[in-house]
């Protein structure tokens, strides 16, 4: 049997943790994703030391022996651009041999989806430079294997979007099905059948009827909220 390098791997004597076990540094990446004029958006910085200096990063750094993950991607992403208190959701591990220059690095995605205007950033540490993208203008000058990272968080939001409701943050406290549809719709790049939409929605249980309707609209569409 051999692994997808094309060598036998080795097998070991033993399986359990030793104190002479391989270790690695661990580092966090985070694709914090923004919904701007109905478009979806995502946070690159520069930094101006280190790897990569011309390159545009996701937000990214090394775990310590006393953190989490979580920890790790929340201490990082406000050392880097002062954006803090917003939820993560992990994402995917990579283990390549090569992916870091200096040494073997393994690495843990989150991906995070917020309305920019609550989240303001300001350049802290050693960034040069913060940027919102469009998600269909990424700059080519990324740098690691941040293309794959982000490609892989893209997809694994858009799955999330069909599986359960995780665009929370983006909705007003109430909110009309028309509403909730069109916001699928910008961050998804599709057109949804309504009634199938609907059909998902309710079948999520995850909405709140208000009783209400909003004021101002024709027909008078009722008002919702999450759960």
């Amino acid at each position: 049997m051999t692994n997808k390098s094309g060598h036998t791997p080795k097998i070991p004597q033993n399986f359990q943790v030793s104190i002479d076990s391989f270790s690695c540094p661990i580092t966090t990446d985070i694709a914090v994703f923004g919904y701007v004029d109905n478009r979806l958006k995502l946070l690159l910085t520069k930094r101006a030391v280190g790897e990569f200096t011309d390159h545009w990063l996701l937000p990214g750094g090394a775990m310590e022996a006393d953190e989490t993950l979580q920890d790790c991607a929340s201490k990082i992403l406000f050392a880097l651009t002062g954006v803090k208190d917003i939820h993560f959701e992990q994402v995917k591990v990579y283990s390549a041999l090569d992916r870091h220059p200096i040494k073997r690095v393994i690495t843990v995605s989150f991906y995070a989806l917020v309305k920019p205007e609550d989240h303001p950033f300001s350049l802290k540490g050693n960034v040069e430079q913060i940027a919102w993208f469009d998600i269909d203008d990424i700059p080519k000058n990324l740098g690691f294997d941040h293309a794959q990272i982000i490609h892989d968080a893209h997809l694994f939001l858009k799955g999330n979007l069909k599986d359960r409701l995780v665009v929370g943050e983006l909705l007003p406290k109430t909110f009309t099905l028309t509403e909730l549809q069109n916001l699928y719709e910008d961050i998804l790049g599709l057109q949804l059948d309504k009634r199938n939409f609907r059909k998902r929605i309710f079948q999520m249980d995850i909405l709140k009827s208000t009783g209400k309707v909003k004021a101002g609209v024709k027909g008078g569409p009722m008002l919702y909220e999450l759960e």
